[in-house]
């Protein structure tokens, strides 16, 4: 896991200072050492920070092959580099290093050129630069795991595997996108290929791209999406028993490539079903008793999962630590970490996450997680929801709709975590919108009227959720809602929000995080799976469950969701933590919240977190 940096600049207009600046700005993605590669003639400059974790000596980068004629800058790990090694030998090739996945990326584009995607199943963001042909090509894992930034502008395309470094060149746009922002306070985070500075771009999960160092041209394309083609066999009790065995087999699978390090290694565990899960599989191709797992609590008992996750970790067999998360850690903390995120990020759980990595990196450097199973098999609380709102929406006529919500704001306000009144009103503000907009409009920070008075002016919600409807769209004209809505969730939440946390929260400690549940193996086998085995009776992630009954308990399988989340209600409530409100605009509009939130009248928890987040980014990255 690293960090990358690089750009191609016509002459005059780059140099080997500005690559150092930039790369060093990734510094703590890469702590273990930095590398750079010039070729001043073709202005072409690429840096590389490293975090070492395999082949420890034989890694560095940028990497050249023997020849010289491809050099590449590589962030991610490839879980199937043994595999694709042996091949390539078989096809001629000779490689110099003793195991790094880095070498087999570089001779994988010689054999196979921008072909090798298709082979790779790990995380990845890398740059080569083929000489021979005279182009750059940059690629992103499928699931848009690793980050990659990059602009065209002025006579200079650069990359970098964060936004800060990007703006530490001299080329790099400056003025803030005002429809980022717009979808910011919509979904929670800004969606890819969005990025919040005007005229930079994000490079989304599955796609890649070319630049022609002769003519300048950038050509990107889509290499890979994510899509549902569920089974029309009927889930009859013995296909789903198989079904089931075939699931835990494939996860299992996923968690031993996991295990590839040549530096140590844990597990977070929450005690949830898919930390479990991932802990247990683990703990199977590991000594007894040699797994260590790491999870964070809250003071706050509604949002505490210690223990379920001391549980899990008592019936594993594994070394577990934890630590606890309180208001006044939490205040203390908060500022540190809004002042070094790199781009503004609304998910409350970042803080609890972030505390989790830097915890767990004082005693191992890659971290095996969760990630991916809510989305993959149907877990989130929407999904429960689906069916009743159709009903909702089908029989209650929609000039009434306004009435009911009303009724329903007047229900007394409870900052539990995912409390009954929070369902309610989350449920029925997202239907008062089309069924393309229900589920984002249902999690979102603000609604798109409130949107509209925030900014003052009108923005069509089709602009603002234009990736939603794209993602509920595309499932098919005859999707189930399961399946449309889990579209949205994987291709868009998951991406935008889930991995940006992860990765953003683990490198600010140079720790590596993995996620078993997004191996290309078991997603191929979820999305081909009915949605009613994966939401059965009301039962979220049904068959998940039932593949992993030989492994835990029905104690940890069963338990109601929590959820990762943070105590943001009473800590805004109380003061604890208070949004910076400007005299101008859109001061009027963040008091009137803060207000609503502090009396009891309004939940704005979303709001007020996501304006405080913006509020401190401005301040850290652009001095306003």
């Amino acid at each position: 896991m690293c960090g990358i940096a690089g750009f191609v600049a016509s002459r005059g207009t780059g140099d080997r200072e500005i690559l150092e600046r930039m790369t060093r700005a990734l510094a703590h993605r890469g702590p273990d050492a930095e590398g750079y590669f010039v070729e001043s003639k073709r202005g072409v400059y690429l840096g590389h920070r490293r975090l070492s974790i395999v082949d420890l000596s034989g890694g560095a980068q940028p990497m050249s092959t023997e020849d010289g004629d491809l050099v590449i800058v590589f962030n991610g790990e490839i879980y199937n580099h043994t595999d694709l090694r042996v091949e390539l030998q078989a096809r001629g090739y000779f490689f110099q290093t003793d195991h790094s996945d880095t070498e087999v990326l570089l001779l994988a584009y010689r054999e196979w050129g921008a072909g090798m995607l298709e082979r790779l199943n790990g995380m990845f963001a890398f740059a080569i630069f083929d000489r021979a042909h005279s182009r750059l090509f940059i690629a992103r894992d499928r699931f848009g795991k690793k980050p990659l930034y990059w602009f065209q502008r002025n006579g200079v395309f650069a990359f970098a595997s964060e936004l800060s470094a990007l703006l530490r060149h001299p080329s790099a746009p400056r003025n803030e996108s005002a429809i980022a922002l717009k979808k910011y306070f919509a979904y929670g985070y800004i969606p890819a290929p969005h990025s919040v500075i005007e005229g930079i771009g994000k490079l989304p999960g599955g796609w890649c791209g070319t630049l022609d160092l002769a003519s300048g041209t950038w050509v990107s394309r889509k290499w890979w999406e994510f899509r549902l083609e569920p089974s029309l066999a009927e889930p009859t009790e013995a296909r789903c028993r198989n079904w089931a065995a075939e699931l835990l087999e494939t996860l299992d699978r996923a968690v031993k490539r996991r295990l590839m390090a040549d530096v140590p290694l844990g597990v977070f565990l929450s005690g949830g079903i898919d930390s479990s899960a991932v802990a247990a599989l683990a703990a199977r191709h590991l000594p007894a008793g040699r797994l260590r797992t790491f999870s964070v609590g809250f003071t706050d008992p509604s949002f505490d999962e210690l223990p379920y996750a001391r549980e899990a970790a008592a019936y594993i067999g594994c070394a577990h630590e934890a630590e606890t998360l309180d208001l006044s850690r939490a205040r203390e903390l908060i500022p540190g970490l809004l002042a070094r995120l790199d781009e503004p990020m609304g998910d409350g759980s970042l803080l609890p996450t972030w505390l989790l990595c830097g915890f767990t990196r004082r005693h191992v450097t890659v971290a095996l997680g969760g990630d991916g199973g809510d989305e993959l098999f149907a877990g989130y609380d929407p999904f429960k929801a689906l069916r009743a709102s159709d009903l909702y929406a089908r029989f209650i006529p929609r000039a009434i709709h306004p009435a009911i919500r009303f009724l329903a704001a007047h229900l007394p306000v409870s900052h539990a975590n995912i409390s009954i009144d929070f369902k309610i009103k989350r449920t029925l503000r997202g239907l008062s919108y089309g069924k393309q907009l229900r589920v984002p409009v249902w999690m979102g920070p603000l609604e798109p009227r409130e949107i509209d008075d925030y900014f003052g002016d009108h923005t069509s919600p089709e602009e603002i959720f234009s990736e939603a409807i794209e993602a509920w769209e595309s499932a098919g004209e005859d999707a189930d809602p399961v399946d449309r809505t889990s579209q949205f969730f994987t291709r868009l939440y998951l991406q935008d929000d889930i991995m940006a946390k992860v990765d953003r929260a683990s490198m600010l400690h140079g720790l590596e995080a993995r996620s078993p549940f997004l191996d290309l193996e078991v997603v191929d086998f979820a999305r081909k799976l009915p949605h009613s085995v994966k939401l059965r009776g009301g039962t979220t992630k049904w068959i998940l469950k039932k593949a992993l009954e030989p492994l835990l308990p029905a104690s940890i399988l069963y338990r109601k969701k929590k959820g990762f989340g943070t105590p943001l209600g009473p800590w805004f409530r109380e003061g604890a933590i208070t949004p910076e409100i400007s005299t101008g605009w859109p001061g009027g509009f963040v008091k009137r919240a803060l207000r609503e939130h502090q009396t009891g009248r309004g939940d704005e928890r979303l709001f007020l977190w996501c304006q405080h987040v913006l509020t401190a980014w401005r301040k850290a990255r652009l001095g306003s």
